[in-house]
């Protein structure tokens, strides 16, 4: 749309007074383009909080998704936006709010998981101050952002979750322990970190399938033991 335009080339006085005069019509501010971005959206990747400022007044959707199945505040989270994300929680419903904030996106992110992928700790700490879930598990491998906070070897954000309440017991669905992703990696202040509050049985490697299945399985089913006199040719066989 014509906003959409005025906001991707910045004309800030513009786009304002196209906020002004379309102020209520939702149906025009949520408008998205084709790749399902509204005004919002796009105030936010311009870094525009100003612009996004009036959009929420003036009626935007902070729940609509773009076509990656982001929110506004994903966008803002993942570019570390603070005074972008800052505005857009402020004028948010708070039953509104959390729902937005446990909503993944088509990767399964959070918006606590995207902060925490890029490093942001200001805004990771400013998200858990709002009520966002430290243990959301992503959909797709069940890690949290403790998880991934050692996935990436950063030990301000693990010491930050663990301080706001990160499960460090919860295991991702292979049945891995923030610590047990710890072998192997370089930061050992990471691991000394979480193993005094590790359980025992999370501490070590979970042995895997295969392993298991070789040591539990025999080294002949019962069908074929039944079968142990077959002839051939007046030889008994040999198993």
């Amino acid at each position: 749309s014509f906003l959409h335009l005025a906001i991707i080339h910045e004309e800030k006085a513009l786009s304002l007074e196209v906020i002004r005069r379309a102020a209520g019509d939702r149906a025009f501010l949520n408008f998205q383009n084709n790749l399902s971005q509204t005004p919002l959206h796009l105030a936010v990747i311009t870094d525009q909080p100003e612009i996004a400022e009036h959009l929420l007044k003036a009626g935007c959707d902070l729940e609509i998704r773009d076509f990656r199945g982001n929110t506004p505040l994903h966008i803002a989270c993942q570019q570390g936006s603070l005074r972008s994300v800052s505005v857009l929680t402020q004028y948010c419903q708070q039953h509104h709010l959390l729902a937005v904030l446990q909503a993944t996106n088509y990767n399964g992110h959070t918006c606590l998981h995207l902060a925490s992928i890029q490093g942001y700790l200001a805004i990771v700490e400013y998200l858990l101050s709002l009520g966002a879930d430290v243990n959301a598990q992503e959909p797709c491998n069940g890690r949290t952002a403790l998880h991934l906070a050692v996935d990436l070897q950063n030990s301000d954000l693990v010491s930050l979750l663990v301080k706001h309440g990160a499960d460090v017991n919860k295991v991702t669905y292979q049945g891995y322990s923030p610590y047990q992703l710890t072998w192997g990696r370089d930061n050992s202040s990471i691991q000394e970190q979480l193993k005094q509050l590790t359980t025992a049985d999370l501490q070590m490697l979970p042995e895997s399938e295969d392993e298991e299945s070789s040591e539990s399985e025999p080294e002949f089913t019962e069908d074929e033991l039944m079968y142990d006199d077959c002839l051939i040719g007046g030889r008994q066989l040999a198993f």
